[in-house]
């Protein structure tokens, strides 16, 4: 398997072969904690707009639309943007599920926010896209428009290098092989190329962006939290508004 990123979309094939076992993995129970924390971070209410970039099945935008929020959720899975569709049917809920490339986004101050977690789409351009992705996103919400993102950590992913891992000092790239399982129980090795920052990495990004940084969090999926990074912080959280 290859240690070098591949250009254009790579999670395709890991995406359609765990369909809806995507939602078993641990990282994934911690969705009502995680709005709960980015709802008063953001000043979040009912009757707003918000963007979830590389939304996946949909797990933080169905939690945010039951919340009295319209939502669009844009991903490049077909496979999980149906996943979304369908609980969005099932539920009767305000989200717009959209196939879409992170780095074809193109909206322009339509929303009263933006989240991009759990590398969804931001944390999966392998080095390479990540200044312009990150400025597509800031310029999807309005002028004091609030944004969420999170970003592997790269003292962690470096502290915690397991057999079989490479980190690329060049791009901040961890390099894994990861055996998945799907709804049917079968097995399959996927390569995984995550992007990761260091806090001011992060800091710098965004106020090049346009965004005015109200904190950087050390983070857990499942246990965001006021709290400054650490050694032990797997992901940064990154939490502003768009400059006026």
């Amino acid at each position: 398997m290859s240690t070098v990123p591949p250009e254009g979309y790579w999670f395709g094939p890991l995406a359609r072969f765990l369909g809806p076992a995507y939602l078993r993995n641990a990282f994934a129970k911690g969705t009502v904690q995680e709005i709960d924390f980015l709802w008063d971070a953001l000043g979040l209410a009912p009757g707003q707009r918000v963007l979830d970039v590389g939304c996946g099945p949909g797990r933080h935008a169905l939690e945010l639309a039951r919340r009295g929020v319209a939502v669009v959720g844009v991903d490049a899975s077909p496979e999980f943007i149906d996943l979304g569709r369908e609980a969005t049917a099932a539920e009767g809920l305000a989200v717009r599920f959209e196939v879409l490339d992170v780095r074809d986004l193109a909206y322009e101050g339509e929303f009263d926010a933006a989240i991009c977690l759990c590398q969804g789409g931001f944390g999966l351009l392998g080095g390479r896209d990540e200044v312009d992705v990150f400025q597509r996103i800031v310029v999807s919400v309005q002028e004091g428009g609030g944004i969420a993102v999170s970003a592997f950590h790269v003292p962690f992913a470096v502290r915690f290098l397991e057999d079989g891992e490479t980190f690329d000092a060049a791009t901040g790239v961890l390099h894994e092989h990861s055996t998945l399982r799907n709804s049917d129980g079968e097995e399959q090795i996927f390569d995984l190329w995550t992007t990761c920052f260091t806090t001011r990495e992060l800091e710098l990004l965004a106020r090049l962006a346009g965004i005015e940084v109200q904190a950087i969090h050390g983070v857990t999926p499942g246990r965001y939290r006021v709290a400054p990074p650490d050694l032990d912080a797997p992901e940064l959280l990154l939490v502003g508004r768009r400059s006026a």
